[in-house]
C-alpha cells in the first residue's frame, strides 16, 4: 500500500461515517479528506505540510497502515475531535498543545491578529501607545500567544475561569518561550483581572440553548463551560457577554477596543444589545462578516449594554 492509497482508505472511512451521521468535522478540518491527511501523517510521524504529490507513492508497511487506520477508527468510535487524539492543534500556522481540559482552538480572531501576509486587520485599530493586551477566556492560551508573537512590544494577560484550561495555557506559553511577556490569570470574567488594557480579545462561551442541545458529539466532548452562553440561566447565549459588556469599560484605556467573537449568534447579540447596534463594527473573516465584532471604549460608554 502507498501513502496515497492509505489516505484514500482513511478518507473513505471518515466520509462514510459522516454520511451515516456518526461523525462531524469542525475542529481544524471541514472534510474527510483533510482530516484523513492530518491523522495519517501524524500517525506516521510525517510533517503535516509534506508534499503529497511527491510523497504519495511512498510505500507504507502493513504495521503502519494498521496503526493509522486504527486511529481513524478511534476517531469514528469515540467522536473525539482529532486534536484531542493527536494532542496538537494549529492556528494561523502556529502549533498548540491541547487536550480535553480546554476547548480546541479555532477562533477567527486569530485571522485578525495575523494573516498570511504577517499583518492582521487589528493592526489598523492599534496605536503607538498599545502596550497591554488581555485575552479573556484564553482557554489553551492560543490567542494570547499569537498576540505576543504578532506584537513584540506588548505585554499580554490571558485570563480564564478554568484552572484546568490555564494548566494547558501554561504549557503553550512555555512552548513558545513567552513566559516573560504572557501572564496567565484565573478570573471569573473580568472580576479578578487587574488594571486596564489597550486591547481586549475575547472568544467567550456564546452558544444559545437550542444550539447547545443539537451540537454534534465532537463539540460535546469539549468543556461545556467554554461553549454554553446560558450558564446563568439564559437561553440566548448572551449570559457571559452581558456581564462582559457591562464591565469592560472600566478595564479599557481611553482608546481601547474590544474584539469579541460571537459565532452564529449575531441575531441574539443584536436583540440583546439594541443600543450598541449602530456602534458595532463587524470584522471580515474567512467565515464572513458576522462572526467577530469590535467595540470601542467610547461606544460602550456612550451606549452601555443593558
Amino acid at each position: 500500500m502507498t501513502l496515497a492509497e492509505l489516505i484514500a482508505e482513511a478518507a473513505a472511512r471518515l466520509a462514510s461515517a459522516q454520511q451515516a451521521g456518526r461523525l462531524a468535522f469542525g475542529h481544524g478540518t471541514s472534510n474527510a479528506q483533510d482530516e484523513a491527511i492530518w491523522l495519517v501523517l501524524w500517525k506516521l510521524g510525517l510533517p503535516l505540510d509534506c508534499a503529497l504529490d511527491a510523497e504519495g507513492a511512498r510505500a507504507v508497511s502493513t504495521a503502519e497502515a494498521r496503526d493509522a487506520l486504527a486511529l481513524i477508527d478511534e476517531r469514528i468510535s469515540t467522536r473525539k475531535p482529532a486534536a484531542y487524539l493527536t494532542g496538537e492543534a494549529w492556528l494561523q500556522g502556529v502549533p498548540f498543545f491541547v487536550d480535553e481540559r480546554a476547548i480546541v482552538p479555532r477562533s477567527f480572531i486569530a485571522e485578525l491578529i495575523v494573516d498570511a501576509d504577517g499583518q492582521g486587520t487589528l493592526d489598523a485599530w492599534l496605536g503607538e501607545d498599545t502596550r497591554k493586551v488581555l485575552d479573556l477566556c484564553t482557554g489553551n492560551g492560543s490567542l494570547a500567544v499569537l498576540a505576543a508573537l504578532a506584537w513584540p512590544e506588548v505585554q499580554v494577560d490571558g485570563a480564564d475561569i478554568s484552572a484546568d484550561a490555564l494548566e494547558v495555557a501554561h504549557i503553550n506559553v512555555g512552548r513558545h518561550g513567552l513566559q516573560e511577556r504572557v501572564r496567565l490569570l484565573k478570573s471569573d470574567g473580568l472580576a479578578q483581572v487587574p488594571g486596564t488594557y489597550d486591547l481586549i480579545l475575547c472568544n467567550p462561551p456564546y452558544v444559545n440553548l437550542q444550539s447547545m442541545a443539537s451540537l454534534p458529539a465532537e463539540y460535546r466532548a469539549e468543556p461545556e463551560l467554554a461553549l454554553s452562553g446560558n450558564l446563568n440561566g439564559g437561553t440566548d447565549g448572551m449570559d457571559f457577554i452581558r456581564l462582559l459588556l457591562r464591565d469592560a469599560p472600566t478595564h479599557m484605556s481611553a482608546q481601547a477596543v474590544l474584539v469579541l467573537e460571537i459565532g452564529n449568534e449575531r441575531d441574539h447579540y443584536e436583540a440583546a444589545f439594541p443600543a450598541l447596534a449602530a456602534h458595532t463594527v463587524w470584522l471580515d473573516t474567512s467565515a464572513g462578516e458576522d462572526q467577530v465584532l469590535l467595540l470601542t471604549r467610547e461606544a460602550l460608554s456612550q451606549a452601555p449594554a443593558r
